[in-house]
């Protein structure tokens, strides 16, 4: 007994040392990786080639993925800024991956940020590679103590789950001097597991309440007239408001969003999310509107529920990116409903930003009088522009006149009573 309490107590000091040295060494005012990470169009593009290779993968086959240096920059700086403003270098050579990491902190007494490195390689025949070297700050710390500590965090945390799901479908990782290529087995039960981590709340039931209101409130609704996106958001809000605190305000709000989108835009949730179809049904189905167009309210909710769910940044580049795709053979560019990406992504930034944020939102919300509280009127902005019309006025995203006319959309959703917070 006295063996195994030495170990106990062996391990948890092993771990409470390895960790004080990581906040030392490694928390600092000055950040190793800049930050300041933005999604491009091409970076869009290139995640949706990414996808969808993966996603030619049947169900019980063994697929293989070949990432190159970009490709990896690109995957990890977008998992890290999902989670916290971060940035991510990596590099490969010598047959190693290098990762440089900066992540932001919250307010603290002993730095503004988190500076960490680390390296993987095969080693001989093996085909998972493994930790090769690991630093806090400048401090070198040794690499098999770093993998037994690291490895022993995520299995007694909650990271444990995302961990599981991320290397049990692997059967091998092979890095070579231009690429990294990744052999894995496809399964539904892993697809679906997936799904429900990356729409983040899958399991919570909590969830049942809100959509229960959501039916109440449809249920109610006089058929004589528009459904205003503005008479469910109110009532959802209101409901958070009353359940929520400083502590659980972000999620009762993320719970609220998702809903509501479920309910605005159900055949693509259908199709992207994995939401019971249960939960998506109501007695009574109504199309939703702002300023009498159906496609404002979508892409507002839409843009919202991206937001919540995963950052602004993949929400911006997909709204404009949608807009794009519309240019060269939809319905048209349109910077009407971009503004409602726009004013949706606000929303959902103040949404999950902070507590504060969050409880002043609900507060906000609760009280308004109708949609024009958090939706700016677009109809005076170009649209149905093809792809030639575009570039004849517009050039691109990045050209001057296009920039100048996103900001004024941006002026116009700040000076929206409920974006308009001194």
């Amino acid at each position: 007994m006295k063996i195994v309490l030495r170990l106990v107590s062996l391990f948890l000091s092993t771990v409470l040392i390895v960790c004080v040295l990581l906040v030392f060494f490694g928390i600092s005012d000055t950040p190793t990786v800049a930050i300041g990470w933005t999604l491009t169009h091409d970076d869009l593009i290139r995640a949706k080639k990414i996808l969808y290779e993966g996603s030619k993968t049947k169900p019980d086959e063994i697929g293989t993925i070949e990432l190159t240096q970009p490709d990896i920059n690109l995957a990890a700086n977008y998992l890290f800024n999902r989670y916290r403003k971060s940035a991510v270098k990596i590099e490969l050579k010598d047959n190693i991956v290098r990762f440089i990491v900066t992540m932001t902190l919250p307010k603290n007494y002993l730095g503004k940020y988190l500076n960490i490195s680390f390296r993987f390689g095969n080693e001989g025949n093996n085909e998972l590679p493994s930790l090769k070297k690991f630093k806090a700050g400048e401090l070198l710390l040794p690499a098999k103590l770093s993998a037994f500590v690291i490895d022993n965090i995520i299995r007694h945390t909650s990271l444990n789950e995302y961990f599981i799901l991320a290397t049990r479908p692997i059967k091998s990782i092979i890095i070579d001097q231009q690429k990294v290529t990744i052999s894995y087995y496809s399964s539904l039960e892993n697809l679906i597991q997936a799904q429900n981590a990356l729409a983040e709340g899958g399991k919570n039931t909590n969830i049942d309440i809100y959509q229960k209101k959501l039916t109440e409130v449809v249920a109610q609704h006089n058929s004589a007239w528009r459904l205003s996106l503005a008479e469910l958001l109110k009532p959802l809000f209101t409901l958070a408001f009353q359940r929520s605190n400083l502590e659980n305000a972000i999620e009762e709000n993320k719970m609220a969003i998702i809903t509501i989108n479920n309910y605005v835009n159900r055949k693509e949730t259908k199709k992207f999310l994995s939401i019971p179809l249960a939960a998506l049904s109501t007695e009574k189905r109504y199309p939703t509107f702002l300023y009498k167009r159906i496609d404002l309210a979508q892409h507002f909710i839409g843009s919202a529920a991206i937001t919540v769910a995963m950052n602004d940044q993949v929400s911006k580049a997909v709204g404009e990116e949608k807009e794009l795709s519309d240019a060269q053979g939809g319905s048209g560019f349109s910077f009407v409903d971009l503004a409602a990406d726009k004013a949706g992504t606000r929303f959902g930034e103040m949404a999950t930003s902070s507590p504060e944020s969050a409880r002043k939102l609900q507060k906000k919300i609760s009280e308004i009088k109708d949609y024009s509280d958090f939706m700016p009127d677009p109809s005076d902005l170009p649209e149905h522009m093809d792809d030639a019309e575009f570039k004849q006025r517009f050039e691109s995203l990045d050209s001057l006149v296009y920039q100048v006319l996103s900001k004024q959309i941006d002026e116009r959703i700040a000076a929206t009573p409920l974006y308009n917070t001194p």
